[in-house]
């Protein structure tokens, strides 16, 4: 088909089209006939998707087209008698259709040789509030919607350069899904760009349905038993402005309110905006909170568990964390069952409607605290614990580290409870394992600048360093 060029013939075009398109079934498919300068000519759109008072204005224009200033060329006419700024020719129908699909507005004339596509469609959208997930304490307080045009425009609103590229790609054999590669062209890494470009060329698949999972999926081509996060995401255009300005390439997918950070170390997952909206001391307080956070969410109920299993290990002075009153269920199975409630809860309150969510709240407070303690399922110290973990899970934006987390501290308790202490130490080695083998998709070490190791960098990422600020110019003419 990308071979097959349109006729000349407005009727043969029509009629190629109207059965290429289905125009007597799809009601959305609309197409008019109409007389421009003495010739008969046909406009086709996709109704939902074109702006109807340009439309207006634009048949106008075409229909006040005289006899003797009719062009004789599509490109004359696109030229001369166009008043609109998004205009193109195109004679291959792959090209055609794919732009009436997408919502362009196409003119034929009879005797022309090429269509006119005007590109005045507009796509349904939200606004571009907050992201619910990516919040901030201060910063901007705008973030990436579905509409992909909408969403480069907030990048390039913010890197006013001109080695800021967005180069539209597209992948999916029925859904032709918009992909748009962005990257600072003079500090990106062109060996790894082209990888990339290439790989999103040659994606066999025949609609990404689940947006950039399925992108993610195509693009990286190692093993996936892995669980920490290959990619960052973000819904925040500073994030992502920022991770360009690195050097960092982000993709855009259409119908997807978040882009794509590549190449991603464990460092980078775990970076948040907060970190530069404070002053440096704050920035690092925050950071380090999260770094402690997340190894505290991961060894908090293995160590306890072990400690159970061999009070003497218990310091002195920390007796009291000894469960005192009677344990009817194995503290093993305890920690996986609240680790399974605890999701339960996570996915009720996601599908609950708003109207219902404090009656959710009451009966999960209720149900998994008072009365499942009472009742002898749990003791309260595994609540405790749980409860702890539950909540710091949320100290950091990501789904997927959080999850990555979860998994590495379920294996552990289940090696803790078979194996002992020698479980719980080759747990953590497992985990410290899986981190340092994980590899970016640029191919490059996941922990980095830990392993190779590089004590400037690593100063960096641990610590929120002060940003270069402006010369004095009295001080510079005292030196």
């Amino acid at each position: 088909m990308s071979e097959e060029k349109m006729a000349t013939g407005l009727e043969s075009n029509m009629t190629w089209l109207n059965k290429k398109l289905k125009a007597d079934q799809n009601f959305d498919v609309v197409y008019r006939v109409i007389h421009v300068g003495g010739k008969n000519a046909c406009i086709y759109f996709i109704d939902g998707f074109c702006k109807d008072e340009l439309m207006q204005k634009l048949l106008q224009q075409f229909m006040g087209i005289t006899a003797e200033d009719m062009p004789k060329d599509a490109h004359e006419m696109a030229k001369s008698f166009v008043p609109y700024v998004e205009v193109d020719l195109k004679d291959s129908w792959e090209e055609i259709l794919y732009s009436l699909m997408s919502g362009v507005f196409a003119l034929f004339v009879d005797g022309f040789d090429k269509c006119i596509l005007i590109d005045s469609r507009t796509y349904p959208s939200r606004g571009v509030e907050e992201p619910e997930k990516d919040k901030v304490l201060r910063g901007s307080k705008d973030g990436f919607v579905e509409t992909i045009v909408f969403n480069t425009a907030l990048i390039r609103r913010r890197i006013r350069s001109t080695e800021l590229v967005m180069e539209m790609m597209h992948a999916g054999k029925s859904s032709k899904t918009d992909i748009v590669l962005c990257y600072m062209d003079n500090r990106v890494d062109h060996a790894f760009l082209e990888k990339i470009r290439d790989r999103i060329k040659h994606i066999q698949v025949d609609a990404l349905t689940m947006n950039q999972e399925s992108l993610a999926e195509c693009l990286y081509d190692r093993k996936w038993y892995n669980p920490f996060p290959k990619f960052k995401f973000t819904e925040r255009p500073d994030t992502a402005s920022a991770q360009v300005l690195e050097g960092n390439i982000i993709i855009l997918v259409d119908n997807s309110p978040s882009v794509l950070i590549m190449p991603t170390s464990i460092f980078d997952v775990v970076e948040e905006a907060d970190d530069y909206y404070f002053p440096p001391i704050t920035g690092t307080y925050l950071r380090l909170s999260r770094f402690i956070i997340a190894v505290l969410t991961y060894l908090m109920t293995p160590t306890f568990l072990l400690l159970m299993k061999n009070p003497d290990l218990i310091p002195r002075g920390f007796e009291f964390i000894m469960v005192r009153d009677t344990v009817n269920i194995p503290l093993i199975w305890q920690f996986l069952i609240l680790e399974l409630a605890i999701d339960g809860l996570r996915l009720a309150a996601v599908n609950t409607p708003n109207m219902l969510s404090t009656p959710l709240s009451v009966m999960a407070a209720l149900v998994l605290g008072e009365f499942s303690v009472n009742s002898g399922w749990f003791n309260s110290e595994v609540m405790l614990y749980m409860a702890f973990v539950a909540i710091a899970n949320y100290t950091q934006s990501s789904y997927e580290l959080g999850y990555a987390l979860k998994f590495m501290r379920i294996l552990n308790l289940i090696l803790t409870a078979v194996f002992g202490i020698w479980g719980y130490v080759g747990g953590i080695i497992l985990c410290i394992l899986f981190m340092f083998t994980n590899r970016t998709v640029s191919n490059q070490s996941y922990v980095y600048p830990l392993f190779p190791f590089n004590a400037k960098q690593l100063v960096k990422r641990l610590f929120r360093l002060r940003l270069p600020g402006a010369l004095d110019p009295v001080r510079e003419e005292k030196k």
